[in-house]
């Protein structure tokens, strides 16, 4: 097993990667903070609806939601003992979660951290599931469903999916329908399991006063060597156009809520050009919707914007786009002002000084990171997925320059690509 050193001079970090015997890549990040923290993540989240091995002679379709029930069920063991526990037992804070493209099992501690550890990796390769335990989490998951359901920031942002995405599966709910989930049984739940909680379709983040040595001998405890396997994933192919320019609906607000989709289809496959681009549309995002920039300001002046305006660029590696939400009174208004903004910043350079203050906004935001280690073991595994060393960031925006953006506000902000959905007020 070859331990790689990954150094950044300018941030004077280090941290070590290595592949363990077991298949499961590795990273250790030495940090003396008061809090230690361990991430446990697959490739895998809601998005992975249609799959097969490359042995396999068909692809298995299994219902909208089984990543994140598949999560919930993860902490159930079959002796009866609760995962939870065990975690209290040590001092450690656990919590796991599903998105679009990995679902992560994690913990804090300020104390008995490979003992914490080695908890995590036994519930995480030793799922149990039954019929009879199935039924009662489809109860438990379709009250959240619900209940998310009268949330109308919740309703806001998947509408918004819906109104970009005509196909991809980005715009059905992580945790799937009431009758998605009531389609889900043991056996289909093993097979997502047996495909996805592969080993070597694996990551481990950890980061705090931590030592490789002392986290390999866990690993060594804990985990066998997982098969070789080649996991195949089929999704829908879907348009550059948003799917509808528009979407309304009503809910108990106060004040009508909006969010403005901007559909992005251009996503780079090699790595540090996607790394670029994330960078670049936080970049530009900072300067055409900052809290210092003229248009938000004007537009919280007159009272058309509040404190709840922002924009958040997401993007993996078969979706991207661009979030921009807030309340206005007139969302008609707004979206045409929006709209005659963003051609307006078309015609002429973008403003050198804007552009440094941006981005090093953007770049003082990625330091912080590592003020944390929540963060980094956080930012690791995002990197890590995307097969990026979390250093090369660093040269990654320094790299980016004012004509890198003034293309890509030229590329992405085009009318076609933009979707505005609306929560109204009941009248």
């Amino acid at each position: 097993m070859e331990m790689q050193e990954y150094t950044s001079e300018k941030l004077r970090e280090h941290y070590f990667g290595f592949t363990h015997k077991s298949g499961l890549r590795v990273y250790v990040f030495p940090k003396k903070m008061s809090t230690s923290y361990a991430l446990f993540a697959t490739r895998y989240g809601s998005l992975e609806n249609s799959f097969k091995l490359a042995t396999d002679a068909e692809f298995t379709t299994v219902p909208e939601g089984i990543a994140h029930f598949l999560e919930h069920k993860m902490f159930e063991n079959e002796d009866g003992t609760d995962t939870f526990e065990r975690f209290g037992k040590t001092g450690a804070n656990a919590n796991a979660f599903t998105s679009f493209d990995k679902t992560a099992y994690l913990f804090s501690s300020t104390d008995n951290f490979y003992p914490s550890l080695e908890i995590l990796l036994d519930f995480v390769t030793h799922p149990y599931f039954t019929p009879e335990t199935v039924r009662k989490e489809q109860g438990i998951i379709a009250q959240e469903i619900r209940m998310y359901e009268d949330n109308p920031d919740t309703r806001l942002y998947y509408e918004t999916l819906r109104a970009m995405y005509e196909k991809h599966d980005v715009r059905t709910e992580i945790a799937g329908t009431v009758e998605s989930i009531a389609e889900i049984t043991s056996d289909l739940l093993y097979k997502c399991y047996n495909t996805f909680y592969n080993l070597r379709n694996m990551v481990l983040c950890v980061c705090g006063e931590v030592k490789a040595d002392r986290v390999v001998r866990v690993l060594d405890k804990v985990l066998t060597e997982a098969p070789a396997q080649e996991i195949i994933r089929r999704y829908r192919e879907e348009g550059k156009a948003v799917y509808k320019p528009h979407t309304e609906m009503h809910m108990q607000v106060a004040r009508p809520q909006f969010a403005i989709g901007v559909k992005d289809s251009d996503i780079p496959t090699n790595p540090l050009d996607f790394a670029k681009k994330d960078f670049g549309m936080k970049i530009l995002n900072e300067i055409l919707f900052g809290s210092s920039t003229a248009f938000y300001n004007d537009m919280y002046e007159r009272g058309v914007l509040n404190s709840k305006f922002a924009c958040e660029y997401d993007s993996a590696k078969t979706f991207a786009y661009d979030y921009i939400s807030g309340e206005t009174d007139d969302p008609e208004v707004f979206f045409e002002a929006f709209k005659r903004y963003i051609e307006d910043c078309k015609q002429k350079p973008l403003d050198n000084d804007a552009f440094v203050r941006a981005k090093r906004s953007v770049y003082a935001d990625f330091v912080r990171l590592f003020d944390s280690t929540e963060d980094i073991a956080s930012e690791l595994i995002f990197n890590a997925l995307l097969d990026i060393d979390l250093f090369d960031n660093v040269d990654v925006i320094d790299g980016i320059d004012k004509t890198y953006i003034e293309k890509l506000l030229h590329d992405c902000f085009c009318e076609e690509y933009y979707a505005l959905s609306v929560v109204s007020p009941i009248r």
